[in-house]
């Protein structure tokens, strides 16, 4: 099944020149997102691993049923001020702006190896960012999984060249 006709593109979203990519078209038609799930899962079956941490809010989605269907303990990564208890903190940029990830201290333990799974890369700023949380734990990243990367954003690359193993599922341009 080719995934990459369920992700609709929409201009000028959220602001002027970024070219929206929605996996909600995707999320919602049953049998793409099953591929998709089975796609991610073949891939991380082959990883060695301890949990999988998801970065907010659409990449809940992802890591949740590939949790479930791997049998693996799930790790929220949220925004600024959405986590209750004791949490590192990590600044980024994105394409349009700043923001703040967070995750529980007691998240992930010294040595744990843990993915990191989103919807999409793009500059790789939130995908580093959750990264550097999880080494903030003493924890070890095994692989990032994103659903779709956006090649001439460089994400993926920036990833890859500071030693993190990366894959994704669907390729499309970020402009």
């Amino acid at each position: 099944m080719d995934l990459k006709k369920y992700i609709r593109s929409i201009p000028d979203y959220p602001k002027k020149g970024i070219l929206f990519r929605d996996i909600t078209t995707l999320i919602k038609d049953k049998d793409a997102f099953r591929e998709c799930i089975d796609q991610m899962s073949r891939i991380l079956m082959k990883l060695k691993f301890d949990k999988i941490a998801s970065i907010e809010s659409r990449g809940f989605v992802f890591a949740s049923a590939l949790c479930y269907n791997l049998s693996k303990s799930l790790i929220l990564m949220r925004k600024k001020d959405k986590l209750p208890a004791e949490k590192y903190s990590q600044e980024f940029v994105l394409e349009y702006g700043k923001a703040t990830l967070e995750m529980h201290k007691d998240s992930v333990k010294p040595k744990e190896k843990v993915i990191i799974v989103d919807d999409l890369v793009a500059t790789g700023g939130t995908a580093e960012a959750g990264a550097k949380l999880v080494e903030k734990s003493s924890g070890v990243i095994s692989a990032f999984l994103f659903v779709i990367n956006l090649f001439d954003l460089n994400g993926k690359k920036l990833l890859e060249d500071k030693g993190y193993k990366t894959f994704s599922l669907i390729d499309f341009p970020g402009h």
